[in-house]
């Protein structure tokens, strides 16, 4: 929401640099920012209709994220996305998620299904391209539940703060044909094996649902070829040429 003087409307009873950092990074994670987009200290502070503290501070939390790289004296970028962060990402997501599916499907599997059945209807609600904020919102409170559940919250803060390049390779990936349904067919069968106290076939749901996207980096790469980075694999590159 804007201000009759064009002003991104802001809550002035929170912290301005923490609400800018938030929407800033918002737009980082859902592409809205492409990776390579020049981001303007003056611009930003004229839409937020705020001093150069807030945004300066905004941008630094922004750095301290992977989000953008900043160039001292010449220019603040959003970041590409860093393949081999999100690898790490997902092998943390893996090893949590696995363990307290395991434990929930031992210890209440009718309460957990309910409880990720209740989500997954609101997603299958937003199943749409013009709903994909949502979708990816409730993809997201989806997991959390796992982590409420298994009474890991503090892990779900860790796993959020760690998966910014992960998340921005899912947003990549939503788009693409038949992503939508594939993901909601996961979770109903991750979903079917917590209720019906499968251990294994709820496992091998989750370990195939949170291994999709990466699964198919090559063709994410190949669509979106400057958005991402792998040092690993340019360092090869490099050593190649040298």
């Amino acid at each position: 929401m804007t201000t009759k003087t064009g002003f991104l409307l802001l809550d002035r009873s929170r912290q301005v640099a923490v609400q800018v950092h938030e929407i800033l990074k918002e737009r980082i994670l859902t592409v809205s920012l492409q990776p390579g987009t020049a981001l303007s200290r003056a611009s930003l502070m004229e839409e937020f209709g705020v001093s150069q503290t807030p945004v300066r501070d905004a941008l630094l939390r922004l750095q301290e994220d992977g989000l953008v790289d900043i160039f001292p004296q010449y220019a603040t970028r959003v970041s590409r996305i860093d393949v081999d962060h999100a690898r790490q990402a997902q092998f943390l997501r893996l090893s949590v998620e696995v363990e307290a599916v395991r434990r929930l499907v031992r210890t209440s599997p009718k309460e957990t299904a309910d409880a990720l059945d209740r989500v997954l209807r609101q997603q299958q609600a937003v199943a749409d391209p013009s709903t994909y904020d949502q979708f990816d919102t409730l993809d997201r409170e989806f997991h959390r539940v796992l982590y409420e559940r298994s009474g890991n919250n503090l892990l779900w803060k860790v796993i959020r703060q760690q998966s910014v390049h992960l998340d921005r390779l899912r947003r990549l990936n939503l788009p693409m044909e038949g992503k939508i349904q594939s993901l909601l067919r996961e979770h109903r069968a991750i979903v079917d094996g917590v209720r019906e106290g499968d251990e294994e076939d709820a496992v091998s749901a989750l370990r195939k649902h949170l291994s999709g996207t990466l699964s198919i980096i090559d063709a994410i790469r190949a669509k979106f070829p400057t958005f991402i980075y792998e040092p690993a694999a340019e360092a090869r590159s490099n050593a190649r040429v040298g």
